[in-house]
């Protein structure tokens, strides 16, 4: 073995596919090249140990906004102990703003971009000349169709144990400024039949959980709709043996043909992640987002009431040009078409991503770490900031977990933003903390802040007891297989309620 590569993901539930795609397209290489997945929090010195365990010759190393403090720690150890070894970076952290990060620094060579070809061509001048002279290589795009799939390289463990990351095209051809695909000019499709055969392949070896990170899945509807027909085939066929697929759809995008695919799909099997982000025309206009907002949420609450698809739709505080009263506005409205999971995230500022041109004018102040969290803009200031990354804690544990399905009415009542943002003020008073909170003691918190807010004691035990009994329902049908396998918790939650 001559070639390591690695990444540290967030869990290890998810499996790199950036790294597989790397080894599949090694060529001659891909006999000398091994892959070496880690986890976030793992010990510095263990990592290492575990990596010159291989006796490499090159290490190359996946970094993410997620990961990149902890990489760079890895690779300072790393080129401290073994300096003869070549480390090459490559991902989307690094991939822009690299000559001020210390990591670049640390490192030998770096490959921005796409990396099919670009990497294994640095392997090969690495290790039989001429040395590469330049430290930073710009990867260069392949043809789709030259690109080979990586998907026999998750192994019968990674079938078994981890969510199976696939794509059926990349890129995306809007320009949301907040997002690294702003940068793409277009979407590109994976030949169609070739990628199904390789969902075939991975089926029929086990794999039942499939996570898509096409950026815009319903783009090209004759695509979605065969995709999806592939879903359903096997639901059909082995009922007993449900699969599961999650796709990022756009909101406003979704023909009366789609909709009629996804209405076919039981509970537990379908998942889409929608982003809204915002729901002011103006804010829309300065991120140089398009959506039509009318369609959006007519489109999100034809699937809350007619599908049995698990909805999680996404906002963003904090982006230029929004007040706390237009998130507010847009929040409550998305709270009111009742999706399972409204995902409050903050506005982070990736490398690379056109938002930052709007500093100096409304006045973005991020946080110099990873994530690069906004901390105060000219309409929501610091202080008020934290409040709101407080609420998207708080909402998290309440709201979206599912644990809180009967009693969220109570606390939500005819004004979701101003009366969870009291309960969340409440909270961080009582507690100083947004982790790392019992599960019974948030409850009796819950519970202690309804009564004071004038409801009725026993109206409050009697929907806590109905979200206990329903959680202890749901421990029994997992335990007991009576409900077949729910790929994600939280559905089962949401599910029973």
């Amino acid at each position: 073995m001559t070639i390591l590569l690695s990444t540290l993901n967030a869990r290890y539930a998810h499996a790199s596919l950036g790294l597989r795609y790397l080894i599949a397209n090694m060529g001659e290489l891909q006999a000398e090249t091994r892959l070496q997945e880690f986890v976030i929090g793992a010990k510095t010195t263990e990592v290492v140990e575990r990596i010159l365990a291989h006796r490499p010759r090159i290490v190359g190393f996946g970094v993410y906004i997620w990961n990149v403090e902890e990489t760079a720690k890895v690779v300072a150890m790393l080129k401290r102990v073994a300096p003869e070894i070549a480390v090459v970076l490559g991902g989307p952290e690094v991939s822009h703003e690299t000559q001020e990060q210390q990591i670049v620094q640390s490192a030998d060579y770096v490959v921005t971009g796409w990396g099919e070809a670009t990497f294994p061509q640095l392997c090969r001048q690495i290790l039989h000349g001429p040395k590469p002279l330049m430290k930073v290589h710009a990867g260069v795009q392949l043809p789709m169709s030259d690109i080979k799939l990586p998907y026999a390289l998750y192994d019968d463990k990674d079938i078994a144990h981890r969510n199976l990351y696939v794509e059926a095209s990349r890129g995306c051809p809007f320009k949301c400024e907040f997002c690294l695909s702003s940068l793409d000019k277009t979407a590109w499709p994976f030949d169609l039949d070739q990628f199904l055969g390789e969902l075939e392949a991975l089926h029929a070896r086990g794999a039942r959980l499939f996570k898509f990170v096409d950026r815009t899945f319903n783009l090209n509807i004759k695509s979605s709709l065969r995709i999806m027909q592939f879903f359903l085939d096997k639901l059909a066929a082995h009922p007993e043996d449900p699969v599961y697929a999650h796709f990022e759809v756009v909101p406003d995008h979704l023909p009366d043909a789609l909709k009629e695919a996804i209405r076919k799909f039981p509970p537990g099997t379908l998942q889409l992640e929608i982003g809204i982000q915002t729901f002011n025309p103006e804010v829309q206009g300065i991120i140089s987002r398009k959506q039509n907002n009318e369609r959006s949420a007519e489109n999100i609450r034809w699937l809350v009431q007619e599908s049995n698809a698990h909805l999680h739709v996404d906002l963003i505080a904090g982006l230029p040009g929004e007040d706390i009263a237009s998130f507010a506005s847009g929040f409550d409205r998305l709270v009111a078409i009742n999706p399972h999971e409204v995902q409050f995230g903050i506005l982070k500022r990736l490398r690379g991503t056109p938002v930052i041109r709007h500093t100096q004018t409304y006045k973005l102040v991020f946080d110099p770490s990873p994530p690069y969290t906004i901390l105060s803009t000219d309409r929501v200031g610091f202080a008020d900031m934290q409040r709101l990354v407080r609420f998207a804690r708080y909402w998290d544990l309440i709201a979206n977990s599912g644990r809180f399905a009967n009693t969220l009415p109570l606390v939500l009542s005819d004004a979701p933003f101003a009366r969870f943002m009291d309960l969340s003020d409440w909270l961080y008073a009582r507690t100083d903390a947004t982790h790392r909170i019992a599960l019974e003691r948030l409850a009796a918190l819950v519970a202690q802040w309804l009564r004071e807010r004038g409801h009725e004691a026993g109206q409050v035990t009697a929907v806590m007891e109905r979200d206990h009994a329903g959680q202890v329902n749901v421990r029994q049908a997992k335990a007991g297989k009576e409900r077949g396998e729910v790929a994600n918790p939280r559905q089962a939650r949401h599910m029973a309620a």
